[in-house]
């Protein structure tokens, strides 16, 4: 018989050194072939070459991500259910996922939740962090089992406008929350010099301390994992201090983590509630935890050693997901016992008793104080003593510093995953905390510390509207027998996680639509036109992955849809356009070895094309 094979695709790899391809992702693992495409039963006139360039090949100097070249070796023990030593070798990318939970983004959510539902809505802080547990955990399995990352495996998945649409995306995403970063380091400095260094001028200082704190990597991969580490250290001691001096009601505590409701609420506490839920569960994350995992020296060939990986890693996020849930449970409690239904008025008296230099920060007027950062670390001076206001400021100061690194490194990996387009480090740093400055600069420069801060309610809209292109993929990409073999997501962890982001992404929609019905004014009828056609934009994207969702679920149909990339996803045939009269067997290679040549109803075994190079196979089979 004869027939004719091509397939087409769209991203370049390299050969290793023995001249075999990787087809993983990582650097550790072989193809079990000695060459790149296996070799059918006999073929003739074989060639390859590129059908689709990228937006910007990469030049010949090194811009390999996060210390590609120094992976943690995993020890070897005898214990097979629990090793200290590997707990402490996998130790590491959950506590630098765990810090987007503590950005200033975070804390001026809880702080907000205490002092307008006081201890009443610490349930939802918890929950919210379990369903952020939940997320993770799916975003690690995918780049332990794949050797990818979440937007590497994008980039191999989805058409080119889908996938470019989804990179802007997320990196609106990254600016947003690089802003709300801005403006809390910008804030904790003008706090700590005493007004000295004005808002601007904290917001221009945050460009040179990132490049600082950036040079940290050169001195090795765990020498910035324990930077970090004590970056959260000092979190825990600052708001653990405030905490011990504020001594909250125990038990109210307790009652608030254990006892959902919330009774005699207003709307400012469920919009808090929302709030908190949008905050914690941040869209660029996922594709962050995804990229950190492959860090550690894992062989995926072997089905063990993935297994074993899966379960460290989600055990350590599981560490440090309670740190970053402690510390914010901190943050709640101080403000729930000293700003609930605490007005203007009595904390300015406060201050002016004291002689605080900013007690012009809270109006002299009996309406509830509105809180955020600055007039926390306010109050805290007023009312504890001079001292909390200034660790009040090294917390939220080492909130920022922290968030902003980690924030570099997502960018950067989305930059590469999507595009495949490698900038150094300092390029990319440069662009986008200068789309995150210029904003937050003139505001601060025009205006006062209060609309800065005012600036963090609009951030978390726009965080809350990206969050379906995180959660989506993930879900799609972890689901499916095509990409994830024998480690796909079972039927419960698939409906539960599909009612978990259907929930996520339904409150951060009523979010945002509460934040427009409260800020639009109705006579602005063009406004309203603009919200449509985005709307309308928004919700189609959406669709359009949810398409990819539903077949990775089982529900095949959906592939014989006109779209593109929807071929495949079923893992029957190849993700690819490809044309091939015959039998053709699509494996996956993590695990299968190629041909199969016991099969005569076989005529050539091409192993799946997620992961292996994307090129063009132009030639005749003879079999």
């Amino acid at each position: 018989m004869e027939g004719t094979a091509a397939m087409s695709n769209s991203h370049e790899q390299t050969e290793n050194d023995t001249g075999t391809r990787n087809l993983s992702g990582d650097s550790s693992a072989t193809t079990p072939h000695s060459t790149w495409p296996p070799t059918p039963t006999s073929t003739t006139n074989i060639t390859t070459s590129l059908t689709e360039e990228t937006m910007l090949s990469p030049n010949e100097e090194n811009f390999d991500t996060y210390f590609a070249h120094e992976r943690i070796q995993i020890p070897e023990s005898e214990n097979k259910l629990f090793s200290f030593r590997k707990f402490w070798a996998f130790t590491g990318p959950g506590f630098l996922m765990s810090i987007a939970y503590l950005d200033p983004g975070n804390i001026e959510s809880d702080l907000q939740s205490g002092a307008a539902a006081n201890y009443q809505l610490l349930w939802v802080l918890m929950w919210a962090t379990i369903l952020g547990l939940v997320m993770q955990r799916l975003s690690a399995r995918l780049g332990t089992v794949t050797g990818l990352h979440l937007s590497e495996v994008c980039y191999r998945h989805y058409p080119r406008i889908p996938r470019i649409l989804l990179w802007i995306m997320v990196e609106i995403a990254i600016i947003g929350s690089d802003m709300q970063e801005v403006i809390g380091t910008s804030i904790a400095i003008y706090i700590l010099s005493n007004g000295v260094i004005p808002i601007p001028g904290g917001v221009v200082i945050t460009i040179a301390d990132t490049f600082t704190f950036l040079a940290l990597d050169r001195y090795g991969l765990r020498k910035l994992e324990a930077f970090f580490g004590f970056l959260i250290m000092v979190m825990a001691g600052t708001f653990g201090y405030q905490y011990g001096v504020s001594k909250p009601d125990q038990v109210a505590v307790l009652k608030g983590l254990f006892v959902p409701g919330c009774y005699n609420c207003d709307q400012r506490a469920l919009a808090q509630a929302v709030g908190i839920v949008g905050a914690v569960i941040m869209p660029h994350n996922l594709y962050l935890h995804s990229a950190l995992v492959k860090s550690r020296d894992v062989d995926r060939k072997k089905k063990e050693d993935v297994k074993e990986a899966n379960k460290y890693f989600f055990l350590e996020a599981c560490l440090a997901l309670l740190c970053s849930f402690v510390i914010n449970v901190f943050v709640v409690a101080v403000f729930a016992k000293g700003l609930y239904g605490v007005t203007n008025q009595e904390v300015y008296d406060r201050c002016e008793a004291v002689n605080n230099t900013h007690a012009n920060a809270f109006e002299q007027n009996d309406e509830l104080v509105d809180a955020d950062i600055f007039k926390a670390g306010v109050f805290l001076g007023c009312t504890y003593g001079v001292v909390c206001m200034y660790i009040w400021a090294i917390g939220i100061l080492a909130a920022g510093q922290s968030s902003t690194m980690t924030g570099t490194y997502v960018g950067q990996f989305a930059m590469e995953g999507f595009l495949n387009l490698r900038w150094k480090r300092w390029q990319r740093v440069l662009l986008t905390r200068t789309i995150a400055i210029i904003p937050t600069f003139f505001i601060a420069f025009y205006k006062d510390i209060n609309d800065l801060t005012k600036m963090n309610d609009l951030l978390n809209v726009v965080m809350s509207l990206q969050l379906p292109f995180a959660l989506i993929p993930a879900v799609t990409f972890t689901s499916s027998q095509h990409i994830m073999g024998d480690f796909k997501n079972g039927v419960f962890t698939k409906v539960l996680s599909s009612l978990l982001s259907l929930v996520v992404i339904a409150i951060n929609l009523w979010f945002v639509i509460n934040f427009l019905d409260a800020n639009i004014d109705p006579n602005s009828w063009w406004v309203y036109i603009l919200v449509a056609l985005v709307g309308i934009f928004y919700f189609t994207l959406i669709t359009y992955l949810t398409l990819f969702l539903v077949v990775a679920f089982g529900f095949n149909l959906c592939c014989h849809l006109p779209l593109s990339g929807l071929m495949g996803m079923d893992g029957t045939s190849p993700t690819l356009q490809h044309s091939f009269e015959g039998n053709v067997k699509w494996t996956n290679p993590l695990y299968d070895s190629g041909l199969d040549t016991d099969d005569e109803s076989v005529d050539v075994v091409w192993e799946n094309p997620l992961y292996s190079d994307l090129i063009t196979l132009e030639g005749n089979v003879d079999a």
